[in-house]
C-alpha cells in the first residue's frame, strides 16, 4: 500500500512539473517550446482530466506565437528588403507546420468551461508560394552575380550553397543545376600528392601505392581534392609533398642467453624404514611409500632474431600560386621485428612451463628490408592521414 502511494505521489510530481515547464516557456515568449511540450502530451492522451492545463496552455501559446509570427511577417515585406524573402517564406512554412502539428488533434475539449479550444488557423499555402517565388528570384540572381564577380573560391562556394538551398526549397528552378554544378568545380581546391625518396634506401612500390591510395583514406572532402596522379587539365591550388628523410633498417642479429635451472623432482618411490630398519606399515598391513625426490639441472639457451627499421619523412603543403610552404608537418614511424626460440641440455623438467613452451619453436626467416620498410610504413600511413584529417586549406 506505502508503496502504491509513493508511485501515486510521483506520477503526480511528474506531471505538475511538466505542466510548470510548458508554463514557464509560455510565460518567457518561448511559444514553440511550449507548444512542442503540450502536443506531446496531448498525443498521448489528449481526454484525459489531467491534461486538461496542456489545452490551455497549447490554445494560448499558439495564439500568442501566430499573432507575433504574423507581425513579424507584415514588418518584414512592409522593410521591401530583398533579404529578408527567406525570413518571410520560412515564418509562413512554420505557421503551417505548427497548424499540421494540432490539427490532428482537434478537437480539444475543455472541461470546466464546457467548450472545445479554438485555434484559428489560416491557409497559408498562397503566402508561401508566393514567398517562396520572390526568395527563388533572389537567390538565382544572387547567386548568378556571385558567379560572374567571384574574387575567390569562398565566392564560388557561397554561390554553391544559395543555389542548394534554391534546388532545396525549389528543385528544378531554371538552370539551378547546372550553376550549382559550375559554382562546385570552381569553388574546389586541387591538390596535387607526391612523394619523394631522400634515403638511400628502396620504398617498396606497394607501400608507395597505398600511402598514395587516397580513395582508401576517406580523405576527400567535399570542397578538396586529392590527386596522386595529377591531370594535365587540372589547375592545382596546392602540392602535398611527402619526403622520406630517412631509413634506417638495423643488422640481423641473434641474441644468446643461457639460464641455468635447478629444481627437485619426483622421480618414483621409495619405501619408509623406521630407525631400526624395517619397512613401516600402515594399519592394514601395507608397506608405506613416499616420494623418491631427485634435483634436476638443465642449461636453457634462448635465442633471440631481432631487426628494426625506423622510417623519418616530412610531411608539407604548398601553395602553388605564390609558391609558398604554407605548414609541414614531421612524421616517424618504427618497425620491430623480434622472435624468441630455445633449446636445452640436461633435463627439461628442471624447466617453468613458460619456458618449456619456447622449446617448441625453432629460428624463423628474418623479413627482408623492403618488407620491413614496408611494415614501419603501415604506421605512417596512419600518421600521415591524421595530419590530412587535421589539416584544412580553407
Amino acid at each position: 500500500m506505502k508503496k502504491l502511494l509513493l508511485l501515486i505521489v510521483l506520477v503526480m510530481l511528474v506531471a505538475c512539473g511538466g505542466v510548470k515547464k510548458t508554463q514557464e516557456a509560455l510565460n518567457s515568449g518561448n511559444y514553440t517550446t511550449a507548444m512542442s511540450k503540450a502536443i506531446a502530451e496531448l498525443s498521448e492522451n489528449k481526454t484525459k482530466k489531467g491534461h486538461q492545463d496542456y489545452v490551455l496552455l497549447l490554445e494560448s501559446a499558439f495564439q500568442k506565437y501566430s499573432k507575433k509570427e504574423l507581425e513579424r511577417i507584415t514588418f518584414l515585406k512592409k522593410d521591401a528588403n530583398p533579404a529578408n524573402y527567406e525570413a518571410i517564406y520560412k515564418g509562413y512554412v512554420q505557421l503551417k507546420n505548427w497548424q499540421d502539428r494540432i490539427e490532428p488533434l482537434l478537437p480539444l475539449p475543455i472541461y470546466d468551461e464546457n467548450r472545445d479550444a479554438v485555434f484559428y488557423f489560416k491557409n497559408h499555402n498562397n503566402d508561401i508560394i508566393a514567398s517562396k517565388n520572390a526568395l527563388s528570384e533572389y537567390l538565382y540572381a544572387n547567386a548568378g552575380q556571385l558567379l560572374q564577380s567571384a574574387n575567390s573560391k569562398a565566392d564560388f562556394r557561397h554561390a554553391y550553397d544559395e543555389l542548394a538551398y534554391l534546388e532545396e526549397i525549389n528543385p528544378g528552378y531554371g538552370n539551378t543545376a547546372s550553376k550549382m554544378e559550375d559554382a562546385y568545380q570552381r569553388g574546389l581546391d586541387f591538390v596535387k600528392v607526391e612523394i619523394n625518396n631522400d634515403t638511400e634506401q628502396v620504398i617498396p612500390k606497394r607501400l608507395e601505392e597505398e600511402l598514395l591510395d587516397f580513395n582508401a583514406y576517406g580523405l576527400n572532402s567535399f570542397w578538396t581534392q586529392y590527386h596522386a596522379r595529377p591531370l594535365e587539365s587540372v589547375a592545382y591550388d596546392y602540392a602535398m609533398n611527402v619526403d622520406f628523410k630517412e631509413i634506417n633498417i638495423s643488422p640481423e642479429q641473434v641474441n644468446e642467453r643461457q639460464i641455468i635451472k635447478e629444481r627437485q623432482v619426483k622421480d618414483g618411490y621409495e619405501y619408509l624404514y623406521d630407525q631400526e630398519g624395517n619397512i613401516v606399515k600402515d594399519s592394514l598391513g601395507n608397506k608405506i611409500k613416499i616420494d623418491r625426490m631427485v634435483t634436476v639441472r638443465c642449461d636453457f639457451y634462448q635465442f633471440t632474431q631481432f631487426k628494426s627499421a625506423q622510417i623519418g619523412a616530412k610531411v608539407s603543403f604548398t601553395d602553388l600560386h605564390n609558391g609558398q610552404v604554407i605548414n609541414s608537418y614531421p612524421l616517424s614511424s618504427e618497425f620491430i621485428f623480434e622472435h624468441i626460440y630455445a633449446n636445452y641440455e640436461g633435463d627439461r623438467r628442471a624447466l617453468d612451463n613458460d619456458l618449456v613452451r619456447l622449446l617448441n619453436l625453432g629460428a624463423v626467416p628474418f623479413p627482408t628490408n623492403e618488407q620491413m620498410v614496408y611494415d614501419a610504413g603501415e604506421d605512417l600511413k596512419l600518421r600521415l592521414k591524421d595530419v590530412i584529417r587535421r589539416y584544412s586549406f580553407n
